[in-house]
Order: structure tokens, then C-alpha cells, then sequence
């Protein structure tokens, strides 16, 4: 069981004038493992009972139900994770992608199985699988769309020293929206290189980078459009672990499925610290900053120009009905050019 007092300042991220909303998170949980000398198996069901005062009142429950199951033998591991989350989009979602979308609930199913086999002591070769199904609560209605997601990598792992690996693999994932009155289908192939550098034990740094080669098919009212694109995705990251704390500085790109129906491009810039106050009493703070942008470029019958029309401290203001289908405002990209913002979450939370 754990408690959490909550604050927020703009919960909605809206330039219009708010009052601050206040809340408290009542989160039972159970837990269970279970091991062999090559099988692992841990899972937890967990709930969020929260309530919200001030300016957006509300209440809500979240369920997580994740599982994970690992198979080792002498030279390969078989891997799967996944599991349902119902949380709301003002949660993982935002988190994710620095986009605000209309506060409801959402569903996410995921399963990810993996497979990795040493060659050599120092050579090992990695696969993995991905699938993702997202709906929304009276999505339709707030201008939201369902989507599924899957793909995979393949590629080499390389233990070049005691304190370095190095990894390069090929990418794809395939996007499309599944109950849109438009529709958006959207794949990208693309290759990544990443290392892993541990500088002491409790010190280490990771920079990844490579190549998206982004295809993207829409179609609306009998009418169809084909886009071809290139972005690059990356990302850097450090990690300092203390006996009773910890730090992390992150800067990262990458592509995203959103709930408006398109694929969007996400830079975010963060810093994590926590401290164990005791046994049962940690802080945190947790500061983000996003730059979003849209990948697809024609969504929904109306064109959504690479701009920063999403921020982290802004409502797009871009989102309206016509004729009953839902659009998106075209703005010259000068004129949604907004600076970096940021996000602060402080979360004080006790377990027992």
C-alpha cells in the first residue's frame, strides 16, 4: 500500500487563467515472484485510487497488470513483457510524448517477447517483438482515435570491455488507426547504434542514435495521399546511483503514436533525482521539458505543419469540429514557435 500527495499547477497545461489542483493517490498493490534455477516469472496488480480539488476536480481509478517472464539457458534467454495499464492521458501518455491530450481514460494492452543468444563470450545477437493496442474512453466523442502498433528489431550486442558495449540493430514498426472516420497507416524501417559506457560502478552513461525512413498513407472520404520522409532518432543519458539516492540527465528524440491519429516526433530534455528519506519515505522531483512536432503530415483532412504546436505548458489550441470530423488547425510554423518549457512534477510518497 502506498499514499501520495499530489500538486499541480497547471494540470491541464492551458495558457487560460486556472486555479492550482490538488490531490492525493491511494495505491494498494500485490506482488508475486516466482523462480527456478532458469525460469523467472514477477507480475503485480496494482490500483490507483485518486481523487483531485481545486481547479479540475475529479476522480479516477487506474489498473496496471504488468508481467514479465525470463527462460535462460547456456547461451540463449527468451524474454516477454507486457501486460494492461488503464491510466488516464494525462499520465504515461503526456510522460511519453509531451502531448496534451483531452483528459480521459485510456487502455493500453502491450506484449513484448525477446530472444537473445551468446555466440561467443563477447558476441551475442538480440531479437524482439512489439505489439500495442490503445483505445480510448468515449475517445471518438474528444476528438481521439484508437491505434495498434507492432513491430521489431534484430541486431548484435558486442561486449567490447568490462565497462563497455556497444549495439547495432535494424528497426521496424508499423502504425494504423483502427475505428478513425479517416485513416492513417504509417511504417518506418531504420537502423540504431548504441554504447554503453560504465565509468564506476554506480556512474554510467548511454547514447543511441540512427535513422527513420518514415512511409505514411491517408485516406479520407475516397481520397488517399502518400508521404515519404527521413528523421533521425537519439537520445543520450547518465545515471549516477548513491547509497539512499539517485540522479539522471536525459536528452532524447523519438517517435511516437498519439491518440490524435498521427505519428509525432518528441525531443525532451529531463532530470530525475530521488532520495530515501527512510525505510518508507522517498522524494522525488522530476523536471521535463518537450519539443513536439508532427512526423505525418496530413491527418484528418487538414495538413499539421512541422511546429512546436505542442508544448508542454500549452493546450494546442489547434483542435475544433467541422461538419463532424475532427481537424487540426494549419498555422505557419514562425507563428507556433514557442521556446523550451518545462514540466515539474513533486511527488512525496510513502509505502509500507
Amino acid at each position: 500500500m502506498s499514499t501520495k500527495a499530489y500538486y499541480n499547477d497547471n494540470l491541464l497545461l492551458t495558457p487560460l487563467p486556472h486555479d492550482p489542483t490538488y490531490g492525493y493517490w491511494i495505491s494498494p498493490a500485490a506482488d508475486f515472484t516466482g523462480k527456478t534455477e532458469r525460469l523467472e516469472v514477477s507480475g503485480r496488480a496494482a490500483l490507483d485510487f485518486v481523487d483531485y480539488y481545486g481547479g479540475e476536480p475529479n476522480r479516477y481509478t487506474n489498473i496496471f497488470l504488468p508481467l514479465t517472464m525470463r527462460y535462460r539457458t547456456e547461451q540463449d534467454e527468451w524474454g516477454l513483457t507486457g501486460g494492461f495499464t488503464r491510466d488516464n492521458t494525462l499520465m504515461g501518455e503526456l510522460s511519453t510524448t509531451g502531448i496534451v491530450l483531452r483528459f480521459t481514460q485510456r487502455n493500453l494492452w502491450n506484449v513484448n517477447p525477446s530472444w537473445t543468444r551468446m555466440l561467443t563470450e563477447k558476441w551475442g545477437f538480440q531479437s524482439t517483438f512489439q505489439f500495442s493496442d490503445a483505445s480510448y474512453q468515449d475517445g471518438l466523442r474528444l476528438g481521439l482515435v484508437d491505434y495498434q502498433v507492432f513491430g521489431g528489431t534484430a541486431g548484435f550486442l558486442y561486449h567490447l570491455t568490462e565497462r563497455d558495449d556497444v549495439q547495432l540493430s535494424g528497426t521496424y514498426t508499423n502504425f494504423h488507426t483502427s475505428n478513425a472516420p479517416f485513416g492513417l497507416r504509417a511504417y518506418y524501417p531504420g537502423a540504431m547504434l548504441s554504447v554503453t559506457h560504465s565509468f564506476t560502478e554506480g556512474l554510467k552513461a548511454t547514447a543511441y542514435g540512427g535513422p527513420r525512413f518514415v512511409s505514411s498513407t491517408n485516406q479520407l472520404g475516397g481520397f488517399s495521399q502518400k508521404t515519404n520522409d527521413t528523421t533521425w532518432i537519439y537520445g543520450a543519458s547518465l545515471t549516477q546511483q548513491f547509497e539512499r539516492a539517485s540522479m539522471q540527465l536525459s536528452l532524447t528524440r523519438d517517435i511516437f503514436p498519439s491518440g490524435f491519429g498521427l505519428l509525432i516526433q518528441t525531443d525532451r530534455i529531463g532530470a530525475f533525482t530521488s532520495y530515501n528519506l527512510t525505510d518508507t519515505v522517498t522524494a522525488s522531483l522530476d523536471a521535463s521539458g518537450y519539443l513536439v512536432s508532427g512526423l505525418t503530415k496530413q491527418v484528418r483532412g487538414a495538413r499539421f505543419k512541422n511546429s512546436d504546436c505542442f508544448t508542454s505548458h500549452q493546450n494546442c489550441p489547434g483542435i475544433f469540429r467541422s461538419g463532424g470530423v475532427p481537424k487540426l488547425l494549419t498555422r505557419t510554423a514562425g507563428a507556433m514557435r514557442k521556446p523550451l518549457t518545462s514540466r515539474l512534477r513533486r511527488i512525496c510518497s510513502c509505502s509500507c
